[in-house]
């Protein structure tokens, strides 16, 4: 619109040349130039083999094609002097030559009239030209217009038609779309492929208006000489890229063979290395001092291993594993992953370390740091554990490798755990009577063993009371926190029936003996 405007101001203030006027030099003898319907001076002389028709016709097409060029500027017309012969240059092209007999055909000098005859021939060129402009700038816009009034019917019948289309596939859904399967196996559900198929018909939409738009802008360009350099220039930044990928690909054929062939002896080394520990897991292939819970573990780390090695051997066949900015990134990858994951790999390296140490297995009543629970996983980041609360608690490995670690069901499987409580007794009970009421407080609570026995200690003499404490062993250390619950409950029975005062936690005097109301009184065997 720019350059519409602009024409259109020169335009009006040029104006265009009425029918029939001339603008000529003195005489009127010799052939005319011609340029549109005005004729704008006579050639009387000839120059060699060239009469003076044949050098006012080749002048008059040259103006026409000069005329008729918008992007050619007329203000640039020169003299340059040549052999007797002063010639008037546009740019670096002469467009008429003025010759000795020319000049004295009109009885003026040779520069005189080459510089009146390159004035006429400018003026008429800028008149001209203006109205070219103006044309070619108006058809240029009818042609736009109508490529744009197409690509838009063509976008309003897309939109119309795909969406016909998609509620067409959805309606098939279930009926006219079925099931891929084999036998009981089902490859591809109906609506898996239902869903394919709308994505498949929505890629193509964007593909099909793509297409289009990739033809729109280029015709549009091309539509005016301003622009019609870029309309080749587009397809060639659009194709050349395809052309260069194409190409990359097909000769990175030859590649692919490389890496199909590497890939396939990885996978089936690795199905023989998961064959080879499953049979360690299972017991079938037996190791002197190697235990069947590393097998999965050892497993793990040898195909992490696997993988490493094949993706070395498969990096210098990669596309692009050669340039600069695939080494950037990579190191770029590799300096990233060593500084966030710095805490990462130390739990792994942990959780390796302690999977061949074997300080719990899974299911294990155990005490790591402050928690105090069963093993529900074990993985090479955390260690899980749940509370006798029911509480899951995640263990960092590198905490568990840098903590205390307490075993009871290790050490229940050796003998059995001992559990263990106190009491304090004052000094007027007999201490033999005491370790009978504990005695018997531990041979009543369920899940203690009679085999080891349980016994007391007597572990201090204090000013008001002797601390006793009851020893007992259990197989079943998982049921501890309910274990102690019976064993106290017992403790306070038997001693409650035998008139013993438990002075624990504070001593202050010496009530009489505690009376147990009959409704709380423990049921007696009959």
């Amino acid at each position: 619109m720019r350059v519409l405007f602009t024409a259109l101001l020169l335009l009006l203030a040029s104006g265009a040349p009425a029918d029939g006027q001339t603008d000529t030099v003195q005489g009127t003898t010799g052939a005319p130039v011609v340029l549109g319907r005005d004729t704008l001076f006579y050639i009387a002389a000839r120059i060699g083999p060239l009469s003076a028709a044949d050098r006012a016709r080749g002048l008059s097409e040259r103006l026409a094609r000069l005329a008729e060029d918008p992007q050619r500027t007329h203000d640039s017309l020169s003299l340059g002097h040549e052999e007797g012969v002063v010639n008037i240059v546009l740019g670096a092209e002469v467009i008429a030559s003025v010759t000795q007999g020319d000049a004295l055909a009109v009885g003026i000098s040779q520069d005189s009239l080459a510089a009146e005859r390159a004035a006429i021939i400018g003026r008429a060129l800028r008149s001209v030209s203006t109205w070219a402009i103006v044309r070619t700038i108006l058809i240029g816009l009818a042609k736009a217009l109508a490529a744009t009034v197409v690509l838009l019917a063509a976008i309003m019948l897309l939109n119309r038609l795909f969406p016909a289309v998609y509620r067409r596939i959805e309606s098939w859904r279930t009926t006219r779309i079925p099931s891929i399967r084999i036998q009981r196996l089902v490859l591809l559900s109906s609506d898996r492929a239902t869903d394919a198929l709308l994505l498949g018909g929505r890629i193509t939409r964007v593909a099909i208006i793509a297409i289009l738009l990739f033809w729109y802008v280029p015709l549009i360009l091309n539509f005016f000489p301003w622009t019609e350099p870029y309309a080749n220039r587009i397809f060639e930044w659009i194709l050349n890229p395809v052309r260069q990928v194409w190409l990359a690909a097909i000769g990175y054929i030859p590649n692919l063979f490389y890496i199909a062939v590497i890939v396939a002896v990885t996978y089936y080394a690795l199905r023989f290395i998961r064959l080879f520990f499953d049979g360690i897991q299972r017991g079938t292939l037996v190791f002197p001092r190697f235990y069947p819970e590393w097998a999965m573990p050892t497993f793990k780390i040898v195909q992490f291993l696997v993988f490493a090695f094949a993706l070395v051997v498969i990096f210098p066949y990669l596309p692009g594993s050669g340039s600069d900015a695939f080494k950037g990134v990579s190191v770029f990858f590799g300096v990233l992953l060593s500084l966030g994951s710095a805490g990462a790999i130390g739990n792994v390296v942990a959780g390796i370390v302690i999977t061949y140490m074997r300080p719990f297995a899974l299911g294990d009543r155990v005490k790591i740091a402050d928690t105090v629970g069963d093993v529900i996983e074990r993985s090479l980041l955390v260690t899980r554990i749940r509370t006798p609360k029911h509480v899951e608690v995640s263990v960092p490995n590198a905490m568990v490798l840098s903590s205390h670690i307490t075993n009871y069901s290790a050490a229940a499987l050796d003998g059995g755990v001992i559990l263990h409580t106190t009491v304090t007794i004052g000094y007027d009970t007999p201490w033999r009577q005491v370790h009978e009421l504990l005695l018997a407080a531990a041979g009543k609570a369920d899940g203690l063993l009679t085999d080891p026995r349980p016994f007391v200690l007597q572990t201090a003499l204090d000013d008001f009371y002797v601390e006793y404490e009851l020893n007992a062993y259990t197989e079943q250390p998982n049921l501890m926190p309910r274990i102690y619950s019976d064993l106290h409950q017992n403790i306070q029975d038997a001693f409650q029936e035998a008139g013993v005062q438990i002075t624990s936690p504070h001593y202050e005097n010496d009530p009489a003996a505690p009376k147990i109301p009959p409704a709380f009184r423990p049921r007696r065997a009959e």
